[in-house]
C-alpha cells in the first residue's frame, strides 16, 4: 500500500486550518461581535406592569375576529383548529371605559384537543406614559380554564429592548353567552 505523499498532508493541513480560521474569525461581512457597552445599555431593572386585556368577540365592533377554523372545529369541545386575530384594548382598570394604556395585537389559536389551550402570539403595544411606543412580545400557552396562567415574555422594543420575563393572566370577567372576556395581567419584565 502506497503512503500518502507529504505534500498532500501539508496541503490538507493548510486548507483545514485556513477554513477553520475563516469560520472562527470575524470575516463575515454581514455580522460582527460587539461588546454590550457599545449600545450604551443602562443597568438591568425589573418592571411590573398591571393592566386589563379586553377580548371582545361580540357586537358590531369586535376586537377579536375568528379568521380560520378547521372543518372539525365546530364539533370540537375545545375549539381545536380555530385562529383569531386581535387588536384588544389594554386598560388601567377592568371597566372598558377605563384609561387606555395600550393594545394587544396578534394571534391566538386553539391548539389543544383535550382542554381549552391557546397558543398566544401577541405584542403589547403601549400608548401611555414612559412606555409609549414600546412593545412587549408574548409567545406561549394559555390554558384559559386555569385560575392563573403564565406565559413568557420573549422580547420587546423601545424601552423594552432585550426584554425577558413572564406574564400572569387571570380571568376577571367572562360572558359564556357572548364569549367576551376581561383578563387581568401582571407582567414582570427585565429590561435595560
Amino acid at each position: 500500500m502506497a503512503g500518502i505523499p507529504p505534500t498532500l498532508i501539508i496541503f490538507f493541513a493548510i486548507f483545514t486550518f485556513s477554513t477553520l480560521a475563516a469560520v472562527d474569525g470575524e470575516s463575515q461581512s454581514f455580522s460582527r461581535t460587539m461588546p454590550l457597552e457599545s449600545k450604551k445599555l443602562k443597568r438591568e431593572k425589573m418592571s411590573h406592569l398591571h393592566f386589563y386585556f379586553h377580548d371582545i368577540v361580540s357586537g358590531r365592533n369586535p376586537t377579536a375576529i375568528k379568521v380560520a377554523e378547521a372543518s372539525s372545529t365546530k364539533t370540537s369541545s375545545t375549539g381545536f383548529g380555530m385562529m383569531v386575530i386581535i387588536d384588544d384594548p389594554l386598560t388601567e382598570k377592568p371597566e372598558n371605559t377605563s384609561k387606555l394604556v395600550g393594545r394587544a395585537q396578534g394571534i391566538y389559536a386553539s391548539a389543544s384537543q383535550s382542554e381549552v389551550g391557546l397558543l398566544m402570539t401577541l405584542n403589547y403595544a403601549f400608548l401611555e406614559g414612559k412606555y409609549n411606543g414600546s412593545t412587549l412580545s408574548i409567545l406561549g400557552r394559555n390554558t384559559v380554564m386555569s385560575e392563573v396562567r403564565e406565559m413568557p415574555v420573549v422580547g420587546g422594543s423601545g424601552l423594552f429592548r432585550f426584554a425577558r420575563g413572564y406574564a400572569h393572566a387571570k380571568t376577571h370577567w367572562f360572558d359564556p353567552t357572548t364569549g367576551d372576556a376581561v383578563v387581568e395581567y401582571n407582567v414582570y419584565v427585565i429590561h435595560y
